[in-house]
């Protein structure tokens, strides 16, 4: 009898030995298959965003972070409100979560987002808010065709889609590249300017749409105006230099109705007679920009605004 108790004593020391040895090993390699699952991100406004896993519930706030995030094969739950309707992927059931200027904390509530993308200039007060509801605020900008090149880096990073990444990136390089050699005889000078009804300013070349007047060889004619303290983008419309700079053509860009930003800057135009000195007004190069690609940050979409621009300019070269 006393042996037989010593056996089943020493049976179920063994054991209990054998699970505790275990319990710590299955821990730790849990905690090790974690860790190497995590990576991490850094944004434009200098935030680390760690994931376990790409993100499947992904808002945007703005049409080129839509964009660049279909581009790359993934999709939205939450989608900016804007009148724009992209026609390379349907967007028209998905709930619209406001803009940068105006964020919907209601609708990003209810459609519970993993991430919100963001504008790091404009929406780095909302952080709070955002990260309240449960989600990472990853913000960017695009002040230039090299900054949607990083927006596109750093989303492909985000959904460990970099190979595709790196496919985007090569079209637009190869894009730019030809570009260059098509452009280098173009000296059209321009006057670019964002209008809102009774509200008009000179885009700058820090600006993304003076940017691309650059890459598609324009000469944009307020390079050297001053920058205005809230909006650092672009400047005052200062008529006398416009007028003595006399521009080939004068572009119009918006955010809203765009004829009715062409009609009140003639109207403008209008209640000074100089304004008709204008090589511009002459040959009636008065163009509105399509809002979807230069009211807005165009995302993969770049190409396609440059190409307009390079068309604008040619035929102003020819004329």
């Amino acid at each position: 009898m006393r042996y037989i108790y010593y056996s089943c004593f020493l049976i179920t020391v063994l054991l209990l030995g054998a699970c505790q040895s275990d319990a710590p090993a299955n821990i730790q390699q849990t905690h090790s298959e974690s860790s190497e699952n995590v990576y991490t991100i850094t944004d434009f406004a200098e935030q680390q965003h760690s994931f376990n896993q790409p993100p499947e519930r992904i808002a945007a706030l703005s049409n080129g972070e839509m964009d660049i995030i279909y581009a790359l094969g993934a999709e939205l739950i939450g989608k900016p409100s804007s009148t724009y309707s992209p026609s390379d992927y349907d967007v028209h059931d998905i709930e619209q979560v406001g803009s940068t200027h105006e964020i919907d904390l209601e609708k990003i509530t209810l459609v519970q987002p993993e991430v919100v993308l963001g504008n790091s200039q404009m929406n780095s007060k909302d952080i709070p808010n955002i990260e309240s509801l449960g989600a990472k605020f990853v913000l960017s900008e695009a002040h230039s065709v090299d900054d949607i090149k990083r927006q596109i880096q750093l989303f492909g990073q985000m959904l460990q889609k970099e190979t595709k990444a790196e496919e985007l990136l090569l079209e637009i390089d190869q894009y730019i590249e030809a570009l260059k050699q098509n452009t280098e005889q173009n000296h059209t000078r321009v006057l670019l300017i964002y209008g809102a009804p009774g509200t008009y300013m000179a885009a700058l070349p820090n600006s993304l749409s003076g940017n691309l007047i650059e890459w598609a060889g324009g000469e944009n004619i307020a390079s050297d105006f001053k920058q205005l303290e809230a909006y650092p983008q672009y400047a005052q419309i200062n008529a006398e230099r416009i007028i003595e700079a006399n521009p080939d053509y004068v572009l119009l860009m918006s955010h809203g109705n765009p004829e009715e930003v062409r009609e009140g800057f003639i109207k403008e135009m209008e209640q000074n007679p100089a304004w008709n000195q204008l090589e511009a007004v002459k040959e009636g190069r008065i163009e509105v920009l399509p809002s979807d690609l230069f009211g807005t940050n165009p995302g993969t979409r770049v190409t396609d605004a440059l190409d307009l621009l390079v068309e604008l300019f040619q035929t102003a070269q020819t004329k």
